[in-house]
């Protein structure tokens, strides 16, 4: 073996954590400027003066665009590597930005809107591509660490709303200009790496004719479609239970609150704040499980075993709210990384629409579900609907039907 194909082999083997880390960096920013939109339509709501279907139609572009977008654009890549879509995609992301805080009207905002969203629909699949090649051999870790990134800056909604954007207003949004900046620095050097790696690919496998290389090939001609199709089908019907359950908790559980234990909603923020922390840390702790017990176990856990807490907790006294909804929100998102592992390893020729199917389909649709809960309260009530969707965690024991991947 030649001297570039031992280097090739090695980084293949091992797990590039410096590179790990800047891509969780990125997706941290990346979902910052994301939450940026929800976080000043409160502001922009009066300044505009906007009606409620105009609000949620900014939203659902948002949506459309962040996440509905990603398969496509991972089909793309993974046809046609593009290692400088990463800053192409936070150039967008700066545009939008910008557009956001200087928008005179609702057409404007919308356009701004769709910028953010498109640039976020560049990132994520090139973003799991990067993760997934830097991974080594531990993929379920290295996936934990770049979507904790990513649910870090999600959680970042409420504090921008109270602290940023309802004292300094719309102009407030220039500041994260900056954080796009920032992000586009650090993509340029990702990209770098990225397609430095991608060459060194291509020339190890040009010169090798091994049986790596064809044990490779091998495997992932004999992935039957089915199995293909079972699996991905069962991956996003749990995805799109997930983020529902939790779109249903962070936007409506709160008034559910305020109404039941006869508090405010600024009461409610606490709970909610503590139930996004710990997803968080189930993130991060579900990549290593999966990496020693196997990815389909730790995706069976994560939905199935935050069922009874769920259903519980309507029906609790209010002093055990919070020690449910940490409980709730450390199991349920055990399995977040971890599903889209486990489509990248049943999907290894697609690793881009693998990573846009689970995270960015699948979530997109789910939020989408949500707008109909929503309509479910206004038509059912508040309570009869919380209710109810305390029972989509039950979702997960559709997981026993997924195939063995280590098989």
């Amino acid at each position: 073996m030649s001297t570039s194909q031992s280097q090739t082999a090695q980084v293949t083997a091992s797990t590039v954590f410096p590179v790990v880390a800047a891509i969780s960096v990125i997706h941290f920013l990346n979902d910052t400027m994301q939450v940026v939109v929800p976080a000043v339509l409160p502001y922009v709501r009066e300044t505009l003066v906007l009606s409620f279907t105009q609000v949620g139609f900014v939203l659902f572009m948002l949506n459309m665009t962040s996440s509905v977008l990603q398969p496509l654009v991972g089909l793309y890549s993974d046809r046609k590597p593009s290692p400088y879509m990463l800053p192409l995609g936070m150039c967008m992301s700066l545009l939008g930005i910008i557009g956001v805080a200087f928008s005179p009207s609702y057409g404007w905002l919308l356009l701004s809107v769709i910028l953010i969203g498109l640039g976020s629909a560049c990132f994520h699949p090139e973003g799991s591509k990067v993760v997934h090649m830097a991974a080594g051999k531990r993929r379920g870790l290295a996936q934990s660490i770049y979507q904790v990134g990513g649910n870090t800056g999600s959680s970042t909604q409420s504090l921008l709303t109270r602290y940023i954007f309802l004292p300094f207003g719309q102009i407030a949004a220039l500041w994260f200009a900056l954080v796009a900046g920032l992000a586009i620095v650090v993509s340029w050097f990702v990209s770098r790496w990225y397609k430095a790696n991608l060459h060194m690919r291509k020339r190890y496998a040009a010169k090798s004719k091994g049986a790596a290389a064809a044990r490779a090939s091998g495997e992932t001609r004999n992935i039957a479609m089915k199995v293909v199709l079972l699996g991905m089908g069962i991956l996003m019907l749990q995805m799109i239970a997930r983020s529902t359950y939790i779109t249903m908790l962070q936007n409506y559980y709160q008034y559910y609150y305020a109404d039941v234990y006869g508090t405010t909603l600024l009461a409610a923020q606490l709970p909610l704040f503590l139930f996004g922390l710990m997803g968080v840390v189930g993130t991060l702790v579900g990549g290593p499980l999966a990496d020693r017990f196997g990815p389909k176990k730790v995706i069976l856990i994560s939905l199935t075993g935050a069922a009874p807490f769920a259903m519980l907790l309507p029906f609790v006294d209010k002093l055990w709210v919070i020690p449910l909804l940490i409980i709730i929100g450390f199991i349920l998102m055990l399995g977040f990384a971890v599903i889209v592992v486990y489509a990248q390893m049943i999907m290894p020729g697609h690793i881009g629409m693998a990573s846009g199917l689970t995270v960015g389909l699948a979530f997109g649709l789910g939020a989408i579900g949500a707008v109909g809960i929503g309509y479910f309260i206004d038509k059912f009530g508040l309570e009869p609907v919380v209710i109810f969707s305390s029972f989509l965690p039950l979702f997960g024991l559709f997981a026993l039907k997924l195939p063995d991947v280590e098989r």
